[in-house]
């Protein structure tokens, strides 16, 4: 396989190795830029590599719903430029299409390629959070995913028992919104627990409260507590007059995932 000058300076450029460099790794590779990019990788000769280190909180979440399948996948980069752009978003979408059909191990199919992003692009480009939902028969299945700037930034998966498609995608958005990290709050790990109420005795002691009382007011507050972090006890977005719980009226939710990037 041939390649020319042209092709040189964009190895170059992608890499961030010298000219001579980049000429020597296409010979040796006969012209096959990715190939070249893995020589230049494996002598050292490419500055790939230093970005590894660097911060990649930026980026976008790519999804896709088939049926009783779902998937959600979060690409990360460094800059909301790179997050934003139509080849970044088409490769985290492509990512979810892949997961969906095949799982999450299918990723390793696209290893060679995100590598070839990242050289590309120039930034420290990664896999992060990947989410799979196949729901039972019967249940339903719904998704949401946020969009900003153009690029999904917050996605939701939700399994729900004896619903309607409705009432999970409501589910959906107010998760999205509210963003609960358990189901119930037999799901909060006992040590959380127990640090929050050491510390909303702290506070509560701290603001005179009287020592008899501490119990119930810590108590009271822990309930507070759960409702901020249990989807069963939130308040639905939508109305804030009943819980989510009271919303489901007879549904239940069998689990939930969220992605949100830069979390």
């Amino acid at each position: 396989m041939s390649f020319t000058a042209a092709d040189v300076k964009a190895l170059r450029d992608a890499t961030g190795a010298g000219m001579m460099d980049c000429k020597r790794a296409l010979e040796a590779a006969d012209g096959d830029v990715q190939a070249a990019m893995q020589w230049l990788r494996e002598k050292g000769l490419s500055r790939a590599a230093e970005r590894a280190g660097r911060e990649n909180v930026q980026g976008a979440i790519g999804h896709h719903r088939d049926g009783q399948v779902a998937a959600l996948v979060q690409l990360k980069c460094e800059t909301d430029f790179v997050a934003s752009s139509e080849r970044f978003k088409d490769v985290a979408k492509d990512l979810a299409v892949l997961v969906a059909g095949k799982g999450e191990g299918a990723l390793e199919e696209r290893s060679g390629d995100l590598e070839a992003l990242k050289l590309t692009l120039k930034e420290n480009i990664e896999v992060g959070s990947v989410v799979r939902f196949e729901a039972a028969a019967g249940n339903v299945l719904d998704s949401y995913v946020h969009v900003q700037g153009g690029r999904g930034v917050n996605g939701v998966l939700v399994e729900l028992g004896a619903a309607t498609p409705d009432l999970a995608h409501e589910i959906a958005v107010h998760i999205a919104f509210a963003r609960p990290r358990y189901l119930r709050r037999e799901d909060v790990p006992a040590e959380d627990v127990e640090r929050e109420r050491a510390t909303l005795e702290t506070i509560s002691r701290n603001e005179g409260k009287p020592e008899q009382a501490l119990p119930k007011i810590v108590e009271g507050r822990l309930n507070g507590f759960f409702k901020e972090m249990c989807l069963l006890e939130q308040s639905y977005v939508k109305d804030d007059k009943q819980t989510i719980a009271q919303l489901l009226s007879g549904a239940s939710v069998v689990r939930f995932a969220q992605v949100i990037v830069g979390a």
